[in-house]
């Protein structure tokens, strides 16, 4: 049995809920409000157009501030994307990998046809350096495209662990092919143990029929091998969220385990008002994050859904489980009233 548990009821009201495009859950929205979607490291036209062209930027470390400084220069020689027009619309995107949910994008501006672009802008993050040391700087080089898709035009990425932080000068690098770390989004975060079972309405038998609505049962055993984002270890606790639901009512967590890599939280929740055919279109959203008193830090998550990338019929961004995920999620929903057991390796999301 599990030592803490949480039972909450939820309604999908199929017929009057409609979740906007492209939402995430109120957590993933608010700490990554810069952001706009946390996948569009991975969207947009990366076959049209070979890397070519360097890019001018100093990197700096603001120790007051608790600040990281990305001041981008100018490009030189980029792509042209339009050749009919010789045109080409670039801006500079950044991301700190693999956080990319927690610390979100930042871009500059776009400048309009011109392949040698002068932006001279700085690009902040409010960081740890403890914890910006853990990451890489991922800089990649765009044309927008207001009508379509953007196309890629070349990036770079820099180890933030081996920098010189001495050097605050401008330097020049190539623009190079897409990375594999950004092809691939690898990065190692821990494994979640979870089990998850559906108990369909009425299957439970007695009068009157019980449970009167179908219930999603979800039991948070432990996490193994967090990130440590400090010496003393971390934080950590799990959120969940019924997704498309983002309101109060689908949001539950676990309590905080302190300096543990290895956390053990054995809580289960408890979501009723889910009708069978429900299951195809929501997802459930498992979260870990290390607590501070200023803010919370994403370490990684899951998603336990279809991962069909809709919901009730709506392109949503959110159902994108992986092919784990997805297998872990349709045996729960083929074996009614059984727990299913599972080990899922957490992502960015």
């Amino acid at each position: 049995e599990s030592d803490t548990a949480s039972e909450i009821s939820f309604q999908f009201h199929r017929h009057k809920k409609t979740p906007s495009t492209g939402s995430h859950s109120s957590d993933m929205a608010s700490v990554s409000s810069v952001s706009g979607s946390v996948l569009s490291v991975y969207s947009g036209d990366f076959g049209s157009v070979d890397a070519q062209g360097t890019v001018e930027f100093a990197l700096d470390y603001d120790e007051k501030n608790r600040e990281f400084q990305v001041h981008v220069s100018q490009c030189k020689d980029l792509a042209v994307v339009d050749e009919k027009k010789g045109r080409s619309d670039p801006y500079v995107k950044t991301y700190l990998l693999p956080d990319k949910a927690r610390m979100g994008k930042r871009k500059t501006s776009v400048k309009k046809r011109t392949v040698n672009p002068i932006y001279n802008e700085v690009l902040r993050y409010k960081i740890e350096k403890m914890v910006l040391l853990i990451q890489k700087l991922n800089l990649s080089v765009w044309h927008n495209d207001p009508l379509g898709r953007n196309s890629f035009l070349g990036e770079i990425e820099i180890d933030l662990a081996s920098w010189d932080w001495s050097n605050r000068k401008l330097n020049w690098y190539p623009l190079k092919a897409r990375s594999l770390s950004a092809v691939n989004g690898v990065d190692h975060r821990g494994v979640m143990s979870l089990s998850i079972k559906y108990v369909p309405p009425g299957s439970l038998g007695k009068w009157p029929k019980n449970p009167p609505s179908g219930e999603v049962h979800i039991w948070v055993k432990d996490v193994k091998d967090l990130l440590q984002l400090r010496p003393s270890g971390v934080d950590s606790f799990v959120k969940c969220y019924v997704l498309p639901d983002t309101s109060k009512k689908s949001y539950q967590k676990t309590r905080v385990i302190k300096r543990d890599t290895n956390p053990v939280f054995n809580h289960t929740i408890v979501y009723d008002g889910f009708h069978t055919e429900d299951l195809k279109d929501a997802c459930v959203e498992l979260t870990v994050w290390d607590h501070e008193k200023l803010t919370n830090h994403f370490l990684g998550g899951i998603r336990l859904g279809l991962g069909t990338g809709l919901s009730y019929g709506i392109s949503v961004d959110w159902m994108d489980s992986t092919q784990e995920e997805v297998a872990f999620w349709q045996e729960m929903m083929l074996a009614a009233n059984e727990w299913i057991e599972g080990l899922l390796p957490l992502r960015s999301l």
